[in-house]
């Protein structure tokens, strides 16, 4: 089972083509500590939220996009032995001059306990933020594992769903903040990959007809506190 470092951040959006060098600079680093796959999804279809938004998640300014990226690990062994390899090479000094405002990046270590479909080429990625009370954990996951197939028989070609196991707290915001948490919830990293955004256009309408998403009873997750965008990867190897 993999282990997911989850982001959001909020990047100027003229600094996209810089913000794109600046990752794949990182990338034959965070490969020798031991990442399987990094992706940078780019905001394309981020809707403002009545309670709280992917925007309001990083307090994105006016000109700001929001990123929606993770890089993946073998396990949490693996991710456990990356940051502390991070924490003590050198080299990662010279990705201190980021262009971003680093204090509003917020990430975090989640556990997928939902992966579903073989993936491949993706053109297209839905995220999503879900604050989940601890007693719901099986719930929330049951109604995952039962919506999974609907999605990839849509023309989803992966859907993960990730348990935050490891969510530090930011200076400035971070996952519990951006989603609002209560009670000791838990935040949910997710997200659905498509072949291209006119896929999941297609797919998504499909979905929402589908019969079997009609009636998925008590949902066990407050539904106004769920954050999700659509994103255009500029960044997956």
């Amino acid at each position: 089972m993999t282990f997911i470092q989850g982001f959001v951040t909020a990047v100027p959006t003229a600094n996209r083509d810089v913000y794109r060098d600046h990752a794949a600079q990182a990338l034959p680093l965070f490969k020798e500590f031991g990442a399987r796959r990094m992706v940078e999804a780019w905001g394309d279809d981020v809707p403002d939220g009545t309670v709280t938004d992917f925007r309001g998640a990083v307090q994105a300014k006016d000109g700001e996009t929001v990123v929606f990226s993770w890089i993946e690990y073998a396990d949490q062994a693996a991710y456990d032995a990356a940051l502390q390899a991070m924490m003590d090479d050198p080299r990662m000094e010279d990705m201190a001059e980021m262009p971003f405002d680093g204090s509003r990046m917020i990430f975090a270590g989640f556990d997928p306990l939902v992966d579903e479909g073989p993936g491949g080429t993706t053109g297209y990625v839905d995220g999503f933020l879900i604050p989940v009370a601890p007693d719901q954990k099986d719930a929330f996951f049951d109604l995952a594992r039962r919506a999974a197939p609907v999605f990839l028989e849509h023309g989803a070609t992966r859907v993960v769903e990730a348990w935050g196991d490891d969510l530090p707290d930011g200076k400035v915001t971070d996952f519990n903040r951006a989603t609002k948490v209560t009670d000791g919830e838990k935040v949910v990293f997710a997200w659905i990959e498509w072949p291209s955004k006119e896929v999941r256009d297609a797919g998504q309408a499909k979905v929402m007809a589908d019969a079997r998403m009609q009636d998925p009873g008590t949902v066990p997750f407050d539904g106004k506190r769920m954050i999700f965008g659509g994103f255009l990867p500029i960044l997956d190897q």
